[in-house]
């Protein structure tokens, strides 16, 4: 008799990904009595403990990781199989979840929302950030369907299609009363070195996590967003390179010090992805309103910025 089912996968993915049978409860809309009693049963009838308790947080054991790795690939073959017969139905996928770089502000994308659902109510929309090669992860393991400004190149390995939105340049930045401030220029690795860096988390679980402009052993205060890293420079608590129309407006008050260094950060590339062989209707309505003219523009107006949206640098298209 079949002892796995996908319900069950699907839990065990969740709890993997949230840390607590509470939080995948929520994400599953399924309360905690159900979740526990679904991973016990799963437990008992394979005879294998699955995850190590540890409080309120929980970890896959050997088999239990051994088991969620294969059962992925059953749940991502279940999910194509039940968006190809819908697509066949109508044309149009059930769910589409548009996947974005998190230094972007979310309500970049409201009027393309509006837009779409004038255009269909049958597609539900489900909007999701990531951090840096977080994005790329998201769209590879297929919990994003489209990728809008995506920073930096893919993975190697294909699977997806990749299309240049535009450029941006970036900054070393300080603030006024950082002891880097009055430094003398180009800065060098040792005179960086005894300073903290301020940077942003890149939010990939499996893919190896970029680093860029950090020394060996440099002290570095990780935050979640670019917001956040913009906050935290202003207030001095550390250095590091912000996109220029981020710091454009902070550098003209005086609440930002622009500093030469030697190895200056490159240009950054932002792409518009998706997976290859994907021909849903939503998909394509999203690809063509997310290739016209202007949109990076847009997304470069939801910069962060002090006070309010960035608006002083034009990026430059690709």
């Amino acid at each position: 008799m079949l002892r796995l089912s996908l319900e069950a996968l699907q839990i065990v993915d969740a709890i993997d990904r949230r840390g607590s049978f509470s939080a995948a409860g929520k994400e599953l809309h399924k309360v905690p009595s159900t979740i526990s009693y679904t991973v016990g049963k799963l437990e008992d009838e394979l005879g294998v403990q699955i995850f190590a308790r540890h409080g309120p947080r929980v970890v896959l054991t050997a088999a239990g990781q051994e088991l969620l790795k294969e059962g992925r690939y059953l749940l991502y073959a279940a999910h194509d199989l039940e968006q190809r017969v819908r697509r066949v139905a109508s044309g149009w996928e059930t769910e589409l979840a548009v996947g974005s770089d998190s230094m972007f502000a979310p309500a970049v994308f409201l009027p393309d929302v509006a837009a779409f659902y004038a255009v269909t109510g049958q597609t539900r929309l489900r909007m999701v950030q990531e951090a840096l090669s977080g994005t790329w992860e998201a769209l590879l393991e297929r919990r994003v369907d489209v990728l809008v400004g995506a920073a930096g190149e893919g993975p190697s390995g294909g699977g997806y299609v990749a299309e240049a939105m535009g450029k941006l340049s970036f900054v070393f930045v300080v603030a006024p009363g950082h002891p880097l401030a009055g430094a003398s220029e180009p800065l060098d690795r040792a005179a960086l070195q005894p300073y903290r860096a301020v940077s942003v988390a890149d939010s990939a679980r499996r893919l190896a996590p970029r680093t860029v402009g950090l020394a060996l052993g440099q002290d570095t205060l990780t935050v979640p967003t670019m917001q956040a890293k913009l906050d935290y420079q202003l207030a001095g608590l550390g250095f590091g390179f912000l996109p220029e129309p981020c710091a454009r407006a902070a550098i003209a008050a005086g609440l930002l010090v622009e500093k030469q260094v030697e190895e200056p950060k490159p240009d950054e590339t932002f792409y518009l992805a998706w997976r290859t062989g994907e021909t849903g209707a939503a998909l394509h309505w999203w690809r063509e309103r997310m290739g016209q003219p202007g949109v990076f523009a847009r997304l470069v107006r939801h910069l962060p910025a002090h006070g309010g949206f960035a608006t002083e640098a034009a990026p430059r298209t690709a």
